[in-house]
């Protein structure tokens, strides 16, 4: 019975961490087109691309913690490591 349970408690972590992800890429998206339009308007529009284009660099910054939220919730561990080393602990 404690293994029906120990799976239920996985696929909820899994699940959660995949609608976190989604949630998080939202925000990128909609920050990231604020930012982009805000850059625009203030720069952009007059100097054209050849400036410094500092939405870039919080897209980039932002992305790769995104591309780490996407690999821990669809190719991540199937076992949270910190739920693991607890039931060694409570096991020892």
């Amino acid at each position: 019975m404690a293994n029906v349970n120990d799976k239920d408690t996985v696929a909820g972590s899994i699940a959660q961490k995949r609608a976190d992800f989604i949630k998080y890429l939202y925000a990128y998206f909609i920050v990231n087109v604020i930012l982009w339009v805000l850059w625009w308007f203030t720069e952009g529009h007059s100097t054209g691309l050849t400036t410094n284009s500092w939405p870039i660099w919080i897209m980039l910054g932002w992305g790769i913690g995104m591309a780490f939220k996407y690999f821990e919730a669809y190719h991540g561990l199937k076992n949270n490591i910190a739920e693991q080393e607890y039931k060694n602990q409570e096991e020892a």
